[in-house]
């Protein structure tokens, strides 16, 4: 069996709790770029995990608070998956991974970080468990989060609130 070591996450693991919300403050900011958000949606986006297990992890989240997948409306579910596939084929054409994880944990004992629902997408390539985090407890991701946010950031486009907040100043 081979494992995915990513020891450099517990400077995330052991550090004290916010305690508020991580995803809802940062969706409160106006600074995307500089807090790895990719792609904002009407109900839901994409962010950039800032401890990834690979070059582009991402997330996917709900805007609204909620910690339960049952918890999610109609739309928001539909909008959640739509943005799980677009994240998908913009992983796809700007890494070209040879598979994924694509997972969520719910609660704390099922592993969530904090409580927020949201789904994590793991690009894989064969080979990429090797002897360094098993060895030497480093993981080597071989490009820096702001280069990929540059690659990856293109490929979302603009969403239907950014493109009306450059015509005319909206407010997220």
């Amino acid at each position: 069996m081979k494992t995915l070591w990513a020891p450099w996450r517990m400077d995330y693991v052991g550090r004290k709790k916010a305690k508020v919300c991580l995803f809802c403050r940062t969706l409160k900011e106006d600074l995307d770029e500089k807090n790895l958000i990719l792609f904002r949606g009407e109900r839901a986006f994409v962010i950039m995990n800032r401890y990834p297990y690979n070059n582009g992890h991402l997330m996917v989240a709900p805007k609204r608070h909620i910690t339960d997948f049952e918890a999610l409306n109609e739309e928001e579910g539909r909008e959640f998956l739509a943005l799980l596939k677009r994240s998908l084929s913009a992983l796809k054409s700007t890494f070209r991974p040879e598979g994924f994880n694509v997972g969520i944990n719910l609660g704390v004992a099922g592993g969530a970080g904090f409580a927020h629902l949201h789904l994590h997408i793991v690009p894989r390539w064969k080979g990429d468990t090797n002897f360094m985090p098993v060895l030497g407890e480093t993981k080597v991701v071989a490009q820096h989060l702001r280069e990929t946010y540059e690659r990856l950031r293109p490929v979302f486009g603009l969403s239907a609130s950014e493109k009306a907040r450059r015509k005319g100043g909206l407010k997220r």
